[in-house]
């Protein structure tokens, strides 16, 4: 009996296995592009309140979708001083160099450092001995010279009497006369030398050409002094009243002009260099009688009466000079204030809180203010603070000055952050982990 031969496995089929692992790639292809379609979908739809990832250029609102925290105050009506800035320097009234008008030994000094001395005082003594003798010898020769012209006076009455008489020829009287003048001649040259050593001795005493306050002395006791010494024995300065030079634009000749004809003297503060210190308060004087035209600028010179001693001969000023009051102005912080290409504007908040750029013409400053003269009215609220992040359209949230501008007031109480985190965007996220 023939043995059975062993059973046969079917062999499977490649192609069955190959369209089942196919099918299954197909539906897991579909299942991706769908999900990806509805995140797409979803995030397509959702407002910039529900915590959108991306800005929305129609509303101009942040990566959190939140309003922009900004600082807003209104224009305002009021009366601008126009005042017009410079950097002065302080000069005294008058400067005098105190020399020596004669050349001798410095004998004594009668000032201290710093005193106020009044004009006629003494300063100091040159030795005077030298200048006596010179004045004694002067003195002998007058006396000399004038014992000779009385001589030839008495000599002449004389000739003239024998000459009435014929005794004589007429000759010797003329001869006569020109003796008595030449005398007189001498007498006068020997007057002259003897005022001139007077006047030396004189000069020997040092006095204070003008009133005001002495700087360091530059020559001690017992040096020679001369009257070519450059830097004297001492300045003089005078402090009472004090004077401040300072250059302003040409631009500004105009109005200086119409303020003068207008108001008068014009009114001149002093401040010290950090501008936060008034140190006095003077008047214009003057001005200079031609323009700079290497800087483009007049000198101008104003007085102050220095009665507390706050200004020092040479010392840097900020000036302010007033030129005018201007009546009903639309004023502005300065901070509201932008500038670009398109020139100066400033971020206008509408009634939609949002805001526009708005273009504006400047006018004058003072302290923290700025003139806006077209493009703003009394009233129009404009962006001060936060405006890095603006745009033309931005959503704004006005706050406070000094208050937190990153976790800001939404409008039904809570924080930006915790109204994106509960808005349908969380939710979402919430339901996309559940299905997870």
């Amino acid at each position: 009996m023939a043995t059975p031969p062993p059973p046969q496995h079917e062999p499977t089929s490649t192609s069955s296995l190959s369209k089942s692992d196919s099918g299954r790639k197909k539906l897991l292809a579909v299942l991706v592009i769908a999900a990806i379609a509805g995140l797409g979908w979803h995030f397509m739809h959702q407002s910039p309140a529900d915590g959108a990832g991306y800005q929305s250029g129609r509303h101009g609102m942040g990566k959190t979708g939140a309003p922009q925290p900004v600082t807003a105050k209104p224009a305002v009506k009021t009366d601008m001083t126009v005042y017009l800035n410079a950097l002065g320097t302080v000069t005294a009234n008058y400067t005098a160099t105190v020399r020596s008008l004669v050349n001798g030994q410095l004998e004594k000094v009668y000032f201290h450092e710093g005193q106020q001395v009044k004009a006629g005082d003494l300063l100091a003594q040159v030795d005077p001995r030298p200048f006596q003798v010179l004045l004694t010898q002067a003195e002998g020769q007058l006396a000399k010279d004038q014992a000779l012209l009385k001589n030839a006076q008495i000599d002449l009455l004389r000739y003239k009497a024998l000459l009435a008489q014929n005794s004589i020829a007429e000759q010797q009287v003329a001869t006569q006369e020109a003796l008595v003048r030449q005398y007189q001649g001498s007498v006068k040259a020997d007057q002259g030398q003897v005022d001139s050593a007077k006047l030396q001795l004189t000069y020997s005493r040092i006095t204070a050409p003008i009133s005001g306050r002495v700087g360091l002395r530059q020559v001690d006791p017992g040096n020679n002094v001369s009257t070519g010494d450059t830097n004297g024995i001492v300045v003089i300065t005078q402090e009472q009243p004090m004077n401040v030079v300072y250059p302003v634009p040409e631009a500004s000749l105009g109005a200086i002009i119409k303020a003068r004809r207008t108001g008068g003297p014009l009114p001149v503060e002093a401040w010290d260099r950090e501008n936060t210190v008034k140190l006095a308060d003077g008047k214009l004087l003057t001005t200079d009688n031609l323009i700079d035209t290497t800087t483009g600028t007049l000198k101008l010179k104003a007085q102050f009466q220095n009665t507390e001693n706050a200004l020092f001969p040479n010392q840097f000023v900020n000036i302010r000079m007033k030129l005018e009051t201007q009546q009903g102005v639309t004023a502005i912080p300065t901070a509201a204030l932008q500038r670009g290409k398109q020139g100066n504007f400033v971020y206008l908040v509408k009634p939609d809180q949002t805001v526009t750029l708005r273009k504006v013409t400047t006018g004058p400053t003072e302290g923290d203010q700025v003139a806006v003269t077209d493009g703003l009215q009394p009233g129009d609220l404009v962006v001060v603070d936060g405006v890095d992040q603006l745009r033309e359209g931005t959503k704004i949230v006005q706050v406070k000055p000094g208050g937190s501008g990153g976790k800001h007031k939404g409008p039904h109480g809570k924080g930006a952050s915790d109204n994106a985190a509960s808005g349908p965007a969380g939710e979402a996220s919430k339901h996309h982990k559940g299905q997870a």
